[in-house]
C-alpha cells in the first residue's frame, strides 16, 4: 500500500488540512473510490475502513490485479463543520456551496487540446483523453479555496480511472445508486450484490456532481467525435448506501465484500468470489423520481416504510399543524419505490419529505436537489 498524502492551500493560520489517497496493486487498469463527500454521510467512510482493511490483505497475498485508489476520508473539510453540537457536512459554511456540485467539466476543453487527433484506435483515444484530462487540471490557474482545491485534487486522481465509486448514504434510504442509462448493464452486477432497491440513471441530472463529472466527459466527447473510437472509458457510480445511521459492523462488512465481488467480477481481484445475486433491483429513470413536499408547517408521521412499492395515490406521510388541527395527508403522484424519506420530523414547504423513483418520466431540467 502506498499512501499519499496532499496539503490542501489556503489553510487558515496555524492549521492545515490533508487529502489522504491509499494506493493498492498495480497495473494498467484503475479503480478509485471515495467515501464522504458529503462529510456528513458517514456509511461509506464506514465502508471504506473495511475496504481498506481487505486490500491491503489481498494486496499482501497477490490477488490485486490492479491499481485500486481509495480516498476514506474525501472531505476534510466538510468533517471539521460543526454547529451547535450539529455536524453540517453537505455544504462549505463559508460559502454555501454543496461539495458534490461544480465539479470542472473536462469534456469541452480536451475536445479542444486533442479533437483532430482522436481516431480509429480506441485503446489510443483512451490513453490520449487520459492524459489531456490530467494536463487539462493540472494546467488550471492556481485554486483560489480549499474547496476548488480538493475538488480538483478527487478528480485528477478518479480521471484516469476504468471505474469510479463515490460513497454517500441519504437521510433515510434504501440503498440506491446513481448512475448513466448507457452504464447500467455493468452496474447491475453490484447493485445486486448490495441489495439495493432502486437506480437512478441520467445523462446529465444538473449540477455538475463527481460522478457525472468522471463519466460524462467520455459520453460527451464520443457525441461531438462520432467518427473516432471512444468507449465509455470511465463508468463511474454515486452509490447512496441506505440512511445516515447506517454504520453497524455487519453492515459495512457486507457493503465492502459486495464492492470486492464486484471488483473480482470486473477482474481487478484474483481468486474465487460469490456469484452475484440473480435478482437485481430495476433501474429508473431519474427524470422519473417525484420529490414530494409539505405544503403547510407541522410535524411529519410518515405512513409507508422505505423501500416499499407505492402506487399513485398511496397516502405516504401526514402533516400536523397543532395549534389550527390542520391535518394534510400527501399522496404519491407517480407510482414506484419510496427510496428515501427526510431525517426532520418537523417541515415547512419547500423541503422535501419523501422520494419517489417512478418508470414515468416527470421532470426535466436540473433534476438534483441541493
Amino acid at each position: 500500500m502506498q499512501r499519499i498524502d496532499h496539503t490542501l492551500p489556503w489553510s487558515h493560520l496555524g492549521t492545515e488540512r490533508t487529502l489522504s489517497v491509499f494506493r493498492f496493486g498495480q497495473g494498467s487498469r484503475k479503480v478509485y473510490i471515495q467515501a464522504s463527500l458529503h462529510a456528513d454521510e458517514l456509511p461509506g467512510m464506514r465502508t471504506a475502513w473495511e475496504l481498506k482493511q481487505r486490500l491491503g490483505e489481498l494486496e499482501a497475498q497477490g490477488q490485486l490485479k490492479g491499481v485500486i485508489e481509495l480516498v476514506p476520508v474525501a472531505n476534510p473539510i466538510g468533517l471539521d463543520q460543526h454547529l451547535q453540537s450539529a455536524h453540517m457536512g453537505r455544504f462549505e459554511l463559508g460559502s454555501g456551496k454543496n461539495f458534490n456540485r461544480a465539479f470542472h467539466e473536462l469534456s469541452a476543453p480536451v475536445a479542444e487540446l486533442i479533437g483532430e487527433r482522436l481516431g480509429s484506435d480506441a485503446e489510443a483515444n483512451v490513453a490520449l483523453i487520459r492524459q489531456a484530462m490530467g494536463q487539462v487540471l493540472d494546467q488550471l490557474p492556481a485554486p483560489t479555496s480549499q474547496l476548488q482545491a480538493m475538488h480538483r485534487l478527487l478528480l485528477r486522481h478518479a480521471c484516469e480511472a476504468d471505474f469510479t465509486l463515490d460513497l454517500h448514504c441519504d437521510f433515510e434510504a434504501s440503498i440506491h445508486l446513481y448512475a448513466l442509462p448507457q452504464h447500467w448493464p455493468q452496474w447491475q452486477s453490484l447493485a445486486a450484490r448490495l441489495k439495493a432497491g432502486v437506480a437512478l440513471l441520467c445523462e446529465d441530472s444538473g449540477g455538475s456532481s463527481f460522478d457525472e463529472s468522471c463519466s460524462s466527459p467520455w459520453l460527451r466527447l464520443a457525441q461531438r467525435f462520432p467518427h473516432a473510437a471512444i468507449p465509455p472509458a470511465n463508468r463511474a457510480t454515486t452509490l447512496e448506501l441506505g440512511c445516515m445511521g447506517d454504520t453497524r459492523v455487519d453492515q459495512a462488512r457486507a457493503n465492502c465484500e459486495a464492492i470486492l465481488g464486484f471488483l473480482a467480477e470486473q477482474g481487478f481481484i484474483d481468486g474465487h468470489w460469490p456469484a452475484a445475486p440473480d435478482e437485481c433491483c430495476e433501474g429508473m429513470p431519474f427524470a422519473g423520481t417525484e420529490y414530494l413536499f409539505a405544503p403547510h408547517h407541522g410535524v411529519v408521521s410518515f405512513l409507508r416504510e422505505v423501500g416499499e412499492w407505492v402506487e399513485r395515490g398511496d397516502a405516504l406521510f401526514e402533516v400536523v399543524n397543532p395549534l389550527t388541527d390542520r391535518v394534510t395527508v400527501v399522496r404519491a403522484g407517480t407510482s414506484g419505490v419510496l427510496f428515501a424519506l427526510d431525517r426532520s420530523r418537523y417541515t415547512e414547504p419547500g423541503i422535501w419529505q419523501a422520494k419517489v423513483a417512478g418508470r414515468e418520466v416527470i421532470r426535466a431540467g436540473k433534476l438534483t436537489n441541493d
